[in-house]
């Protein structure tokens, strides 16, 4: 992770608008409908390479590849690797559980509900590395006549894979999650080993609380985390915290939120995370408050933030002037150098899932570059 030195940068969580055409695509492939392989692996390094130079343009310092080559950021596992084969996994959300009308909008998502999460029912194993190296690949060649500051490429934690696929298989919990770990594993350095950032999608740590372990105490839930936070710690035991970032989420998802469970609740867990740099939800009126947190809690040594500074489910496009001071609040309490400005989530969770207009999202990126430039302006004094 390159650190700040004269100025704050900018990043994202990962995924981004995909192009209609290649939506289709990944609709029908998800759907079994014949894709010719090569076709689509062309329009993905097309749509990759126009993702990363929207992201120059915008503003944005530190790219990756929008997630173009991925039905989501979790469910694409079932794709890489082999074990997945059960019924398909039915998902609770505590917090949509009081509102019906607005919980059957929320999974009548035309992303979101064509979500494929069949169940872990044999030894699970790679099946698929070629797809990770084609990610290194097309995210490389994009980046070659495109000047930015560093670029990652996202992976799903072993937590998240366990949480929207069920297991069948395993005789417990932690050696279903081990397992995970292990197969990851391949592509976590494959995407390390080519020199580029890896970042660990975590919901599991925040998401999880209220859809995977509604029914657990806070104690027994924390100690649910733990268990995941040592499992992905497991699966990058070989790559150096510099070269790792995770983000932390409660679910990408515009619902009442009333069940997160607390930054504060699950942030040591979180920092025993090898990864150097956490992005956090920052921006959202659920989470904007947390900031707060950061004057009782010391950021430890040698880990970085990533607070989200603009929605990921709102089409406000956010002031720059509020953004730079939500860059501030956190540059004032663990130090400017420690603070890269980010998005709550993606804006592209789900192929086909839209819930910002893909030109709104341009603008709020760019917005955010712009608020980026006035806080650096005020905390460097440019």
């Amino acid at each position: 992770m390159k650190r700040s030195t004269d100025r704050f940068l900018t990043t994202h969580t990962g995924s981004l608008p995909r192009p209609e055409d290649l939506i289709r695509m990944m609709y029908a492939k998800e759907e079994g409908v014949p894709v010719d392989a090569a076709a689509l692996s062309q329009r993905v390094a097309s749509a990759v390479a126009e993702v990363v130079r929207k992201q120059a343009t915008a503003g944005i310092d530190v790219v990756n590849d929008g997630e173009m080559s991925k039905p989501s950021y979790a469910t694409y596992i079932k794709d890489r690797l082999s074990g997945f084969g059960g019924a398909g996994n039915t998902f609770v959300y505590q917090d949509l559980a009081s509102f019906p009308s607005l919980e059957k909008r929320v999974f009548g998502d035309p992303g979101r509900s064509r979500r494929k999460t069949p169940a872990c029912n044999a030894a699970i194993g790679v099946r698929d590395p070629q797809g990770a190296r084609d990610d290194v690949d097309h995210l490389k060649a994009a980046l070659g006549p495109i000047e930015v500051q560093d670029a990652f490429l996202t992976a799903a934690s072993p937590g998240v894979v366990s949480l929207f696929f069920r297991n069948e298989y395993y005789p417990t919990e932690e050696a279903y999650l081990f397992a995970i770990a292990d197969a990851m594993r391949q592509e976590y350095e494959t995407i390390a080993n080519a020199g580029i950032v890896l970042q660990i999608d975590c919901p599991d740590l925040g998401m999880g609380r209220h859809i995977q372990h509604a029914d657990l105490s806070l104690a027994q839930w924390r100690k649910k985390a733990e268990l995941h936070v040592e499992a992905l710690n497991h699966a990058v035991a070989n790559i150096p915290p510099e070269q790792l970032r995770m983000h932390l989420c409660w679910g990408n998802y515009e619902g009442p939120h009333h069940c997160d469970v607390p930054l504060a609740d699950v942030i040591d867990i979180v920092f025993r995370a090898r990864p150097s740099a956490i992005s956090v939800e920052a921006a959202n009126p659920r989470h904007a408050h947390e900031w707060k947190l950061f004057e009782s809690v010391k950021l430890p040594e040698g880990k970085l933030l990533i607070p989200g500074v603009i929605e990921s489910k709102s089409n406000f496009i956010e002031h720059p002037d509020l953004i730079a001071q939500r860059i501030g609040r956190y540059a004032q309490l663990v130090g400017r150098e420690n603070v890269i400005a980010g998005s709550d989530c993606g804006f592209g969770t789900w192929v086909g899932q839209a819930a910002v207009d893909p030109d709104v999202v341009w603008a709020k990126l760019a917005a955010m570059a712009e608020g980026a430039r006035i806080a650096s302006r005020e905390f460097w004094k440019h």
